[in-house]
């Protein structure tokens, strides 16, 4: 075996190696969906009274823990490859497709259509 090839076995390795060490779990993907619901709810609409937005954002805070565990976690699927996952969440009537792989989120399909469902059901 030449050194390149053994070169790039080696590389080959040690990137999927590193790839299924870093696969996101669970509850690292119900922390990329809390912090996007955190910025959706940030980015309300502008003619919302701020009273009520401050009211809407506290609320959030405190129960967004609450509201993962009941909403989100029980209606999403992992399905894992070993060096990357597919999520997969029913929330509030949407379809949302996330891949994660090397602990980042890369949104594929949904999270638009949920946040514009999150904020016509919150005013």
């Amino acid at each position: 075996m030449s050194l390149l090839r053994l070169s790039l076995l080696v590389t080959v390795l040690a990137v999927s190696v590193l790839l299924a060490l870093t696969n996101p779990t669970t509850d690292e993907y119900l922390s990329f969906v809390q912090a996007e619901l955190t910025k959706a709810i940030g980015r309300m609409d502008p003619s919302v009274p701020e009273q009520e937005g401050a009211m809407v954002r506290s609320i959030f805070r405190q129960h967004s823990q609450e509201l993962l565990n009941s909403m989100v976690r029980p209606h999403t699927v992992r399905q894992s490859w070993g060096l990357f996952s597919r999520f997969e969440s029913r929330v509030l009537g949407t379809r949302i497709v996330v891949i994660g792989i090397c602990r980042q989120f890369i949104p594929v399909e949904g999270v638009d259509e949920a946040v514009l469902t999150l904020g016509r059901d919150i005013f």
